[in-house]
């Protein structure tokens, strides 16, 4: 797999990653199976998609316990990203950014994924109760203590300027100016895909302007640009799906011309090239697309799809291709 860089350590990785959290967290509890998601972890690594990005709150805990079965044997082929900052209760979740938790959760992880290294540790969300650079100057200190490589931040406060028309990333660039204070910023985590594309906006110019790696989360907009899922055929209470707008049977059905259009490139390069391709496949092409210091990190928690995904480093979208991408009708229905 074709290999790209993070950051301005130039931490190298596959072109796609593995989000690991569907394998523990936040969809479809009867397909999260063990054995499964230990196979697709080996898939992914045996395919190139060498970064693996867990956090601490999926499970909470066991997704870096499954992760880390894998790390104790294949460690070095492994990129290995985490993240800290989000405690996870009975019906809440809230940010800790406290030094010295951050340091604890640190070494937790670091017990969990059996390793003696974190690649990359990110912030997940960062404390309204703790200056920002705070926190960041404990992450600062994994760094040159060797329990970390380097360090990122995942975007904040996206969603709610939706319905403003704000630009949606202008509050993770606010952190991001001063986090960079205090030490390097190697990689901001944000969504960015054929039905989100926001990031373009602003936030994937900030990143590109300063040598920063940009972890494309969702890429495939929570499996709806794959063309698997049905509308109207539900999901299981604890899938985040189940309570988002967007995956009402009514905007599902709305939203099908996307994807279908997503199809129909598929099919032509297709029959152009004899290969098999899939939506999905153009809908991560897409993303690498949009810069070398681009990685999507689509989520799965199947052989298959981590085998479908990694393929899609392969897939090189034509001019025309792009067109028609752009010419796709942009997504309806709220996001929150």
């Amino acid at each position: 797999m074709e290999r790209r860089t993070i950051g301005a350590a130039a931490l190298e990785v596959g072109a796609v990653g593995l989000g690991c959290m569907p394998m523990s967290w936040a969809y479809s509890a009867s397909r999260q199976q063990g054995d499964e998601s230990l196979r697709t972890l080996h898939t992914a690594l045996d395919r190139g998609s060498s970064l693996l990005d867990t956090a601490d709150m999926y499970g909470p805990f066991t997704n870096e316990l499954l992760v880390g079965r894998v790390l104790k044997e294949r460690r070095p082929e492994a990129f290995v990203s985490t993240k800290c900052g989000l405690l996870v209760g009975e019906q809440h979740i809230v940010a800790n950014g406290r030094p010295g938790y951050v340091k604890r959760a640190c070494d937790a992880s670091l017990r969990r994924l059996q390793t003696d290294v974190i690649d990359l540790y990110q912030l997940h969300r960062a404390d309204p109760e703790v200056p920002v650079e705070e926190t960041w100057g404990a992450m600062a200190e994994l760094v040159t203590a060797g329990k970390v490589r380097a360090l990122g931040l995942c975007a904040v406060g996206a969603r709610s300027g939706r319905r403003s028309g704000a630009h949606l990333h202008d509050g993770t660039i606010r952190q991001l100016e001063r986090v960079q204070q205090v030490f390097p910023v190697s990689a901001v985590q944000a969504e960015l895909s054929v039905w989100s594309p926001e990031a373009l906006d602003g936030l994937l110019p900030w990143c590109e302007a300063r040598d920063v790696g940009f972890l494309a989360a969702m890429p495939l907009g929570n499996g709806f640009l794959t063309g698997t899922l049905t509308p109207g055929e539900g999901f299981e209470p604890e899938d985040v799906r189940a309570r988002h707008p967007r995956f009402t049977a009514e905007m599902m059905a709305a939203n099908q011309p996307i994807v279908a259009g997503l199809r129909r490139i598929a099919r032509r390069i297709g029959e152009e090239t004899g290969a098999e391709v899939t939506p999905a496949q153009v809908a991560l092409a897409w993303v690498l697309a949009q810069g070398r210091h681009v990685v999507p990190v689509p989520g799965a928690k199947r052989e298959r799809w981590a085998a479908e995904n990694a393929g899609a480093a392969g897939l090189r979208l034509s001019a025309r291709d792009l067109a028609e991408v752009a010419e796709l009708p942009p997504a309806q229905g709220s996001w929150d």
